[in-house]
């Protein structure tokens, strides 16, 4: 029996040694697994925090491109309204009667005397009046003139515009920041 007790003792032995291993494998695993674990947890979190700072900057790029968009079509629109005073001035202008013109006209001849005297004044075509009615040397007519006049001395080297279109856009240029002012308050 001995060589029984002693297969029984080298078994009970290798069963132990198996078993300590086993324990030893299972910590082991465990150990990984914790390790695992806390890496993927810790992955998630960096990454949960990546998606969340990504959603939060895209919702304020959201913001910003709709507010820009909404600044877009405010100024758009004041533009298209800026753009219809002044065409609509430029047409009072233009649609004055000829006898409201003709004196405006003379009024603006006197006033570029001291720079032209007696000058040559170029009308709109259907202008109707005379050398003599705005106190210039000579009237000539001009389809390139829609309201208002240029003023021309004797030899051609020196004009003044004023016509209407060419003065509104000069007062509309320096006086914008105003009339926006005046406009949109």
């Amino acid at each position: 029996m001995a060589l029984d007790d002693v297969k029984l003792e080298i078994t009970r032995s290798a069963e132990q040694k198996a078993a300590a291993i086993m324990a030893e494998a299972d910590a082991e695993v465990a150990t990984i697994m914790e390790a695992a674990e806390q890496e993927i947890s810790a992955t998630k979190a960096k990454e949960d925090k990546r998606l969340a700072e990504s959603i939060e900057r895209l919702k304020r790029q959201e913001l910003s491109s709709a507010e820009l968009e909404s600044k877009k079509i405010v100024l758009a629109k004041k533009k298209e309204i800026l753009n219809r005073a002044f065409g609509e001035t430029l047409a009072a202008l233009e649609n004055a009667s000829d006898a409201d013109k003709i004196q405006v006209y003379k009024k603006m001849v006197s006033s570029a005397a001291a720079v032209i005297s007696n000058p040559k004044v170029y009308v709109p075509a259907d202008c109707g009046a005379s050398a003599a009615d705005l106190g210039a040397s000579e009237v000539i007519k001009s389809d390139k003139i829609s309201a208002g006049i240029i003023l021309e001395n004797d030899d051609g080297t020196l004009q003044i515009d004023m016509q209407y279109s060419t003065i509104l856009q000069s007062i509309w240029d320096r006086e914008m920041k105003s009339l926006s002012d005046i406009l949109f308050r």
